[in-house]
């Protein structure tokens, strides 16, 4: 019957583990540009918070989709940027950051792939792109640069430490120049002048903007934040894409902070004056009834105001790149931007988040190989819970030792399970076993564990380190799977049936698992013991796609684990045994014989005679 319950049990979680598969697929990706209709109208930069009917930016003529990347590259006369971390261009037509490319980070571990792409021209697959610019209030009638205007460039290329300059007349008295400047890495500083030679002053207020065109894809795992968020007034906020449907936004004023657009490595974020009250606003837009287009907004709060024959100056930066730990909590410190450390999502443990991830740094510098230094890691992570590891084990491998005694008692007492109870406490007291002791070393170790499977999750350091074999990628899954027949068969396995293609490090790791549970006493409930039987078959299958860092550190876990576990049985002498099975349903002790009547007087076999 139990071996019965338990293939009924895998195969009930296997078909709804297939059927969510194909009941609940992932959402389809957006259609392509050249299917998507042509916008009537532009749709106007986002408002400034708190001034309703406020004049704001003019999006400019939404120009007509690109079938191609490298097409919408071509509608605008461009200025290159040559860095040691990006290369691209700038659009003098709108003086738009719309083309950069992470140098050092490809998209796959092919020496050959192509560099990641984070900023795109408008209307080209996956438009992603940043303007800076000055809006009107008190002046509807001053003519202001927008999405059409074509700037004029002092030089011909953007390098590291070399300014480049973008101006524009318009023809009215004012000029308008961006001093744009980038530096070793993916910071950009942007200085908005405006020089007046009329003879009325004017009042300006500095913005910037942000907009991602389409559906972002996402990993879609709790764990990880990825989409619009922002600190203001020192306390990040956190938002997901849907929460912009229906014209729904988020307005929120700040001194100091910061707001954008984040993925599981990259971010484009803006960063005000942190010293400038300004107004934010995220919300998203749809052209021609197909096209979302996502907005991250700031301005100043209040206006500048430039004098007859004087000229004026304002300066925000913009951060487009990738999350890297350590040139993130440079700029945090340097620039005196707030907060800035929060944009790696280091999570509730945030505490102990970071001081991990600073050790496995530390570590990769001084070994070189991210695999083992992750493995190093999990060692000392172990030796500082190692006395509480003890008395875990040891509690464990107590009991272990008793349950024979425990089995006797369950089966003297199957019928009366008050009476069962006190003697099991009984011979807890006499053998001066807790059977709670090992709980509350393991609860301490949970935070802990937490936080390590964050790190090596969320933080890019890890992306595409090799480890040692066929790993090429620690952050990728296994790519040697059970179903491609460990890397012999070639061919496209079904979105069905990914659940099911485990990789060998998975299938290490749940055999890992199950030895550590032999070596735990075994719960004296048999359905009890099927479960926890089942449980590393269950967890190899879901783990099988997580990156292969992740399921490494785990099966090395388990194994110390094993090692500290098997130490103790030995040193307490209990019998070390990895074959253990589930205790059989405790036997009902036999019905006494029924008492036999006595014979009536009188009434006997025969009589003497």
């Amino acid at each position: 019957m139990d071996q019965r319950n338990l293939i009924l049990a895998i195969a009930l979680s296997i078909a709804i583990i297939v059927g969510w598969q194909a009941l609940m697929p992932p959402a389809p990706p957006p259609p392509p540009p050249q299917q998507q209709q042509q916008p009537s109208h532009p749709v106007p930069s986002p408002g400034a918070p708190g001034t309703p009917g406020t004049p704001v930016p003019s999006a400019g003529s939404p120009p007509a989709p690109a079938a191609t990347r490298e097409e919408a590259l071509k509608t605008s006369p461009r200025v290159t940027i040559a860095t040691p971390q990006i290369e691209g261009s700038i659009a003098l037509r709108g003086a738009r950051i719309d083309d950069v490319l992470l140098a050092k980070h490809r998209v796959t571990v092919e020496k050959n792939s192509p560099l990641v792409t984070l900023l795109s021209p408008e209307r080209s697959p996956n438009g992603y792109y940043v303007r800076f610019g000055w809006s009107n209030v008190s002046n509807a009638a001053v003519k202001l640069p927008d999405a059409d205007t074509l700037w004029t460039a002092d030089r011909t290329e953007l390098a590291a430490g070399q300014p480049l300059t973008l101006s524009w007349d318009n023809g009215e008295g004012l000029i308008f120049r961006q001093k744009i400047t980038l530096d070793q890495n993916f910071m950009f500083t942007v200085a908005l002048a405006v020089d007046n030679k009329t003879d009325k002053p004017v009042s300006l207020f500095p913005y910037g903007l942000v907009t991602r065109e389409g559906d972002p894809k996402t990993e879609g795992i709790y764990l990880l934040h990825e989409g619009p968020y922002g600190v203001y007034d020192e306390v990040l906020k956190e938002f997901s894409w849907s929460d912009f449907k229906d014209g729904k936004k988020q307005t929120l004023p700040t001194t100091g902070g910061w707001l954008g657009f984040t993925d599981k490595y990259w971010m484009v974020t803006l960063i005000p004056d942190q010293k400038t009250r300004v107004a934010t606003e995220i919300s998203q837009s749809v052209e021609g009834g197909t096209l979302k287009k996502y907005h991250a907004f700031f301005r100043n709060d209040t206006p500048v105001t430039v004098a007859p024959g004087a000229s004026s100056e304002a300066t925000a930066r913009l951060f487009a790149g990738a999350k890297i730990v350590t040139l993130i909590d440079q700029y945090h410190e340097a620039l005196g931007i707030a907060r800035f450390d929060l944009t790696i999502d280091w999570g509730w443990f945030w505490f102990l988040t970071k001081p991990l991830f600073w050790l496995l740094d530390k570590l990769f510098g001084l070994i070189g190989n991210f695999g083992i230094a992750i493995l190093a890691l999990t060692v000392l992570v172990k030796l500082a819970f190692f006395p509480l590891a003890n008395k875990s084990y040891e509690s464990m491998t107590k009991m272990k030792a008793l349950q024979p005694e425990m089995e006797k008692l369950r089966a003297r007492f199957a019928d009366d399970k008050m009476a069962m109870n006190q003697e099991l406490m009984k011979l807890y007291k006499s053998e001066k076993v807790n059977p709670a002791a090992g709980c509350l070393p393991v609860l301490l170790q949970i935070p802990v564990f937490f936080a390590l499977y964050k790190v090596l999750y969320t933080t890019i350091e890890m992306r595409h380190q090799p480890f040692f074999g066929w790993i090429h990628d620690l952050a990728a899954p296994d790519p040697l799977t059970l179903l491609q027949g460990f890397g012999l068969l070639h061919w496209q396995v079904p979105p069905l049936l990914h659940i099911f293609d485990i990789g060998i490090w998975p299938i290490i790791m749940g055999i890992t698992m199950y030895m550590q549970q032999m070596l735990n006493p075994q719960p004296a409930d048999p359905v009890q013991a099927r479960i926890f039987q089942f449980l590393p078959i269950m967890f190899t299958f879901m783990l099988g796609q997580f990156a292969a860092g992740l399921v490494i550190y785990w099966a090395w876990n388990n194994t110390l684990s094993m090692a500290q576990q098997y130490a103790i049985m030995r040193r307490l002498g209990v019998p070390v045994s990895f074959g253990a099975k589930a205790p059989a349903p405790a036997a009902k002790p036999a019905a006494p014989p029924a008492p036999t009547k006595p014979a009536a007087a009188g009434k006997t076999a025969g009589r003497k005679k």
